[in-house]
């Protein structure tokens, strides 16, 4: 499949197909191309770059806040606007799944590489170990977070866990959960729950909580915790990594896969068409 991608973004390459001019945002004086996908504006950024930002972010005690999109999630913005204005209100966007990263090459907008958020996650705990940097964990059940609580300090002794909660609360609460973290002042702040609750927590709060770097994890709590096994690297670099999870709970995912994949495939088809049409004009110049 890898080789078949890579033949067809070459063939499109040499067609002309879909040329467009970079997009480029900038944060603290950064320089960060962009590409647009699916009415998303995704950084065309690696791993390395990504840590730089966020270290520079948490030196001038700014805020930045990152949000990350897979299928399932650019699938449910197109009909829920709320999780839509959450995600777009996000500093920069990476793409965390290996499908958005084909679909990226095969409509003429090539994304370097997939930056997963646990991957950014483990990353974040890496620097955090080598700088002192202050953790605090939202999210999870009691039993998860106190886990993964146990886990910082003994696998990144440098990090300072400065503070965790359960995700289990509600929106009566969510101020107190914001207070504490504001007191807490850490320099970065995961949050492991379920999309869209923690984008919406996420914006509703970003002001008063004041942490340099916001990072939304989803489940990657469960795979700290060794609740969960993430998928063998393989199927990672297959895009196979959903596959492994409906592996794991079938009955709960192979609906919920099935139809988020059907409907991406076709807003893939859908985009590529639009292109296609806009470049006509181009092609025959």
């Amino acid at each position: 499949m890898i080789g078949t991608l890579a033949q067809l973004e070459a063939w499109w390459q040499r067609r002309g197909a879909f040329a467009r001019p970079g997009v480029t945002t900038m944060i603290f004086s950064t320089r960060v191309e962009v590409r647009r996908m699916f009415g998303i504006p995704i950084a065309a950024i690696t791993m390395a770059g990504v840590i730089s930002l966020l270290d520079n972010a948490i030196a001038r005690r700014d805020h930045l806040q990152v949000g990350v999109v897979n299928v399932a999630k650019i699938v449910n913005m197109r009909h829920d606007q709320a999780l839509r204005q959450s995600v777009l209100s996000s500093d920069i966007i990476l793409a965390d799944g290996m499908a958005v990263v084909w679909a990226s090459r095969l409509l003429g907008c090539r994304l370097p590489e997939r930056v997963a958020g646990i991957d950014l996650m483990m990353a974040l705990l890496a620097r955090a170990d080598q700088r002192g940097y202050r953790v605090y964990c939202l999210g999870a059940t009691s039993e998860v977070v106190e886990k993964v609580a146990v886990r910082i300090p003994r696998d990144f002794p440098g990090a300072h866990l400065v503070g965790y909660h359960t995700g289990y609360f509600g929106q009566d609460d969510e101020h107190v959960v914001a207070e504490e973290i504001a007191a807490a002042r850490p320099d970065i702040l995961f949050v492991a729950m379920t999309s869209p609750r923690k984008e919406y927590f996420l914006a509703r709060w970003s002001q008063q909580i004041q942490v340099p770097v916001s990072h939304g994890v989803g489940g990657s709590f469960d795979v700290l915790a060794g609740k969960v096994r993430r998928a063998p690297e393989l199927w990672q670099r297959l895009g196979l990594e959903w596959l492994y999870r409906v592996k794991q709970e079938p009955r709960r995912l192979w609906k919920r896969y099935l139809i988020t994949n059907t409907l991406f495939c076709a807003m893939f088809v859908s985009e590529f068409l639009h292109r296609l049409h806009e470049q006509r004009p181009h092609a025959r110049d």
